[in-house]
C-alpha cells in the first residue's frame, strides 16, 4: 500500500510540475487532448487545482489496493468446502484446517476458525464464526473511510475556488471601475473550471467506491453462506460428538 502511494504521488508531482512548465509556455498550434487538459488545469489556477488532484491521485490509490486486495479475498467457496468435505469424510481434522489454512480470503479464515472450535460443539463454532467474522468484515472496509474522505473534500475544494475566483472577478471589477464581460470573465472562468475539476474528481471516485462496497457485499454473503454450510458439513460428517 505504502509503494502504491509512493507512485500515485509521484505522478501527482509530475503533473504539477508539468502543468508549472506549460504555465511558463506558450502552447503549440493543434494541442492534443493531454495538452488541452493542462492548460484548463493552470487556467483553474494550478496552485489550487493541486490539492484537487491531490485528491484524485490519493484516492485512487486507496482505490486500487482495495480492489486488488477484494479480488484476492474472492475465493471459490464452493471448492473450498468440497475439499474441507472430503477430508472430514475421511476423518481428518487436521487436513481440514490446513485446507482452510492454506488458503486465502476471509472466508477461508472465517471457516479455519469454526473447524478449530469443532471440538467445543457447534455453539462454539457459530460463536466462533460470528466474532472472527466481525474482525473480517472490518478487515474489508479499511481504507473505505479516506476514499469517502476524498470523495466529499474534491467538491468542496472545488467550490472553494468557485468562491475564490467571484472575489477575484469582483475585486478586478473595483479596481478597474467597469463591469464589462473582459474584466469578470478571468475570474469567472477559474469559478467553473475549479467546480467542475472538483466535480469530476468526486465522480470518478464515487464510482470505484460503489463497486468496491459491492464486492465487500458479494464477499460478505459468500461468507455467511459458507459459515452455514460449514456448520451443516460438519454435523454430517458427525464431528459434533
Amino acid at each position: 500500500m505504502r509503494k502504491l502511494l509512493a507512485l500515485m504521488l509521484v505522478f501527482g508531482i509530475a503533473m504539477i510540475s508539468g502543468a508549472t512548465e506549460l504555465m511558463a509556455q506558450e502552447s503549440a498550434g493543434g494541442d492534443s487532448g493531454y495538452q488541452i487538459l493542462k492548460q484548463y488545469f493552470i487556467d483553474g489556477d494550478w496552485r489550487f487545482m493541486s490539492f484537487v488532484l491531490i485528491c484524485l491521485i490519493l484516492g485512487l490509490a486507496f482505490c486500487i489496493e482495495r480492489i486488488i486486495t477484494l479480488n484476492i479475498a474472492s475465493a471459490n467457496t464452493d471448492k473450498l468446502l468440497r475439499r474441507i468435505d472430503e477430508n472430514l469424510k475421511a476423518g481428518d481434522m487436521n487436513g481440514a484446517m490446513e485446507v482452510a489454512k492454506s488458503t486465502q480470503g476471509p472466508t477461508a479464515s472465517v471457516l479455519y476458525e469454526g473447524l478449530k472450535n469443532a471440538d467445543q460443539g457447534p455453539e462454539a463454532v457459530e460463536k466462533a464464526i460470528v466474532s472472527y467474522g466481525a474482525v473480517q468484515m472490518g478487515n474489508l472496509e479499511k481504507g473505505l473511510v479516506w476514499i469517502s474522505l476524498f470523495i466529499a473534500i474534491a467538491p468542496m475544494l472545488g467550490f472553494m475556488g468557485t468562491v475564490i475566483g467571484m472575489i477575484q472577478a469582483f475585486d478586478e471589477i473595483a479596481r478597474v471601475g467597469d463591469l464589462s464581460p473582459s474584466v469578470v470573465a478571468g475570474g469567472i472562468k477559474v469559478a467553473l473550471l475549479t467546480t467542475v475539476f472538483g466535480l469530476i474528481v468526486a465522480i470518478i471516485l464515487q464510482i470505484f467506491y460503489n463497486y468496491i462496497i459491492s464486492k465487500i457485499d458479494s464477499i460478505v454473503n459468500k461468507m455467511e453462506d459458507s459459515s452455514i454450510a460449514l456448520v451443516d458439513v460438519m454435523a454430517s460428517n458427525n464431528v459434533f460428538k
